[in-house]
């Protein structure tokens, strides 16, 4: 090993960390409350250390280069085992502590922070960092290594990933209560097909797994409007722009309260699972072989905490 490489800090590294993530020396000044000038200095010194500039930039924009991908690698790879350690040593003194790096698709918001607080009140001194992100986004994350744990649905098959489904994903056609559709039962989903569909961007897992499900049945939307999230969609909804499909859990609070009306088309909900992913390569933290444990031995009480999102009076069936 280079001698110079055993002079790095970890602090040159944190620094490091800040930049390859903002994409700016100032910003990652201002998230660690230094200056402009020491961020400079670490980052200058820590290239003479590896022998290689780590920063490009083009115009305004700033790049990694192939050894700042390396070293970042590589620093992620070393404040992980850090964080190991530290769980473990907390797990000798008899209690579980750290922190649980979580990444979700966007449409697992609403349920994943219930799910954690079911985990916390058995692990009180565990915190979460909670990434939320669309598919494609989740798909980056997990190949690089960026989190312990992955929430997502339609896994992708050729990333060497362990998944563990635990939750159906309900996804439902919802429109305002005095839409044409809403006045209609049973409906196909082909009578859907002269209205406006909105949709959510490319990239995002309930648009991909609709898509897929649009082609098996041969339903295509000529009209369709693109809004970049669930929330959006909501709204346009409630606007009288259109209908959406979305999962039950994202309009659970607009269906109980009777803003939004959920269709009764046969060929719905489409069911995908939520399932918990991971790296079959990545060594487990402590904290994130808990949580998987959790949820393999809590799945009565998973079950019961996600009827809180199905929108409906309870007692009542979907599509009623």
């Amino acid at each position: 090993m280079r001698k110079s490489l055993m002079r790095m800090t970890l602090r040159q590294l944190q620094v490091f960390n800040e930049v390859c993530d903002l994409r700016s020396y100032s910003r990652a000044a201002q998230e660690m409350s230094l200056t402009q000038p020491a961020v400079s200095l670490q980052i200058r010194q820590l290239e003479e250390l590896v022998g290689q500039p780590l920063f490009d930039y083009v115009g305004k924009k700033l790049y990694l280069t192939e050894a700042a991908e390396a070293l970042q690698r590589a620093s992620r790879d070393i404040f992980g085992r850090l964080e190991n350690l530290d769980m473990q040593l907390a797990d000798l003194q008899g209690s579980l502590q750290g922190q649980l790096k979580l990444a979700v698709e966007s449409s697992a918001k609403y349920f994943v922070p219930h799910l954690f607080a079911a985990f916390k009140r058995q692990h009180p001194e565990v915190q979460l960092q909670l990434t939320v992100v669309n598919r494609a986004q989740v798909i980056r994350r997990l190949a690089d290594n960026r989190d312990d744990l992955t929430v997502m649905s339609m896994v992708p098959q050729d990333m060497g990933l362990d998944f563990l489904p635990f939750l159906n994903n309900p996804i439902v056609a919802v429109a305002t209560p005095d839409h044409p559709l809403s006045q209609q039962s049973p409906l196909r989903l082909q009578d859907l097909e002269p209205y406006t569909l909105l949709v959510r961007e490319p990239g995002s897992g309930t648009r991909m797994a609709c898509e897929e499900y649009f082609k098996e049945k041969r339903v295509h939307f000529n009209q369709t409007l693109e809004v970049a999230s669930a929330e959006a969609q909501r709204e346009c909804v409630s606007a009288g722009l259109g209908v959406a499909l979305l999962t039950r859990h994202a309009v659970s609070l607009e269906l109980s309260s009777g803003l939004l009306k959920e269709l009764a088309v046969d060929e719905l909900p489409l069911y995908r699972s939520w399932c918990v992913v991971q790296a079959k390569a990545r060594q487990q933290s402590p904290v994130a072989l808990a949580f998987q444990a959790f949820i393999r031995a809590e799945r009565a009480q998973i079950s019961a905490l996600a009827t809180r999102f199905d929108g409906l009076p309870k007692g009542l069936p979907a599509n009623t």
